[in-house]
C-alpha cells in the first residue's frame, strides 16, 4: 500500500531485539551473531528501497530460525512440554496489524501474523483457528515436536526462562514497522498468553510517531500497555532515549515487572532500554558500515 506522496523521503533504520530474558553467561558471541544476521536479513531489503514491514517480518523470522532464541525453534516449554508461540506485526501508515497466539504447527508465527493482518478482517487469530487459517492460506505446517529441543527441555525444569525478540524500523518512504514473537515463559500454564501478541502491549507502529518492540515480564508489559505508551512518551519529548527509558521505569514502577524495548521515531532515530542485567540488539543505519552490537 503506497505511502502518501507529500512525504518527504527518509533516512531507513532498524533495530533488533534478541530478548531481555538472557544472562551474561548464556553466550554472548552467539547472541551476538544472532542479532546480527537478523538484522542484516532485515537491512538487506531496506537499503534496497524495501518496505519496513518485510523488513521487520525478515528480522524477527531470521530470529525464530535460530534456535538460541525464545521464539519458533528456539520456543521455551509450557508445563506440559510443548510449544505455544505468540507473535504480531504491525504497519504504521494505516494502523494495520495482525497477531496469533498459543501457535504450535508453523516455523514462523511472524509470517502468519502478516496474513492475518493482510488476508483476514481480524487482527488476532488462537491456537486451532490460527492453524487452520495457516492451512487455508498455505502456511507450511510442521509436526509441533520439531520445535522441542534438548536445551529447552533443561531449562523447563529449572523453570523461570523467559524472552522474546523483535524488530523496528522506518523506511525510505516514512513507513514505520514493528513486529515481536515469543515463545512465552517456560513452565508456563498451556493456554497462557503474554504481551507479544497484543498490539499496543508488546508491538506497535504509527508512521506519525515511530515503532516500538517491547521485551520481558508479559504480564507487567500487559498492565501498562508499554509499546503505546513508549510512542506516547515519544510523542511528548520528542527524545527517543528518553522515551525508552521512561518506558522501562514505567514497567518496573507500575507494572511491577522487569524488561526492556526498543524504539525508532518517524526520522529514523533508535534507542533501546531494559531494566534486566542483558537484552541482546542490534542496529543499522546507512551512517554504518556494520551492525552496531552494543551489548
Amino acid at each position: 500500500m503506497a505511502p502518501p506522496r507529500s512525504r518527504p523521503r527518509r533516512v531507513p533504520a532498524l533495530i533488533v531485539h534478541g530478548g531481555a530474558g538472557a544472562t551474561p553467561t548464556d553466550g554472548r558471541e552467539e547472541l551476538r551473531e544472532g542479532v546480527r544476521r537478523a538484522v542484516l536479513a532485515g537491512w538487506h531489503l531496506l537499503a534496497e528501497g524495501g518496505r519496513a514491514l518485510d523488513a521487520v517480518e525478515a528480522a524477527v523470522r531470521a530470529l525464530e530460525d535460530h534456535p538460541r532464541f525464545n521464539a519458533g525453534q528456539g520456543s521455551v516449554l509450557t508445563a506440559r512440554g510443548t510449544v505455544e508461540m505468540d507473535a504480531s506485526i504491525m504497519e504504521g501508515d494505516r494502523l494495520r496489524c495482525g497477531a496469533v497466539a498459543a501457535v504450535s504447527r508453523v516455523s514462523n508465527p511472524v509470517t502468519l501474523a502478516r496474513r492475518v493482518m493482510e488476508d483476514t478482517p481480524h487482527v488476532l487469530l488462537v491456537a486451532d483457528g490460527a492453524h487452520a487459517f495457516a492451512r487455508e492460506v498455505g502456511v507450511p505446517e510442521i509436526d509441533p515436536a520439531t520445535l522441542v529441543t534438548e536445551r529447552q527441555r533443561a531449562r523447563l525444569a529449572a523453570a523461570g526462562a523467559r524472552g522474546t525478540v523483535g524488530a523496528v524500523a522506518l523506511d525510505r518512504h516514512g513507513t514505520a514497522a514493528a513486529a515481536t514473537s515469543t515463545g512465552g515463559i517456560s513452565g508456563k500454564r498451556p493456554g497462557r498468553v503474554g504481551d507479544s501478541a497484543l498490539v499496543g502491549c508488546g508491538t506497535y507502529a504509527d508512521s506519525t510517531l515511530g515503532a516500538a518492540s517491547c521485551t520481558g515480564d508479559g504480564e507487567a508489559i500487559i498492565r501498562v500497555v508499554l509499546a503505546r505508551r513508549a510512542l506516547d512518551y515519544l510523542k511528548e519529548a520528542d527524545d527517543p532515549h528518553y522515551a525508552a527509558k521512561v518506558a522501562v521505569d514505567l514497567l518496573v514502577e507500575e507494572g511491577r515487572g522487569g524488561g526492556g524495548l526498543i524504539l525508532v521515531d518517524w526520522r529514523g532515530r533508535m534507542a533501546y532500554a531494559h531494566s534486566t542485567p542483558l537484552m541482546p540488539v542490534a542496529l543499522m543505519s546507512p551512517a554504518l558500515a556494520e551492525p552496531e552490537l552494543p551489548f
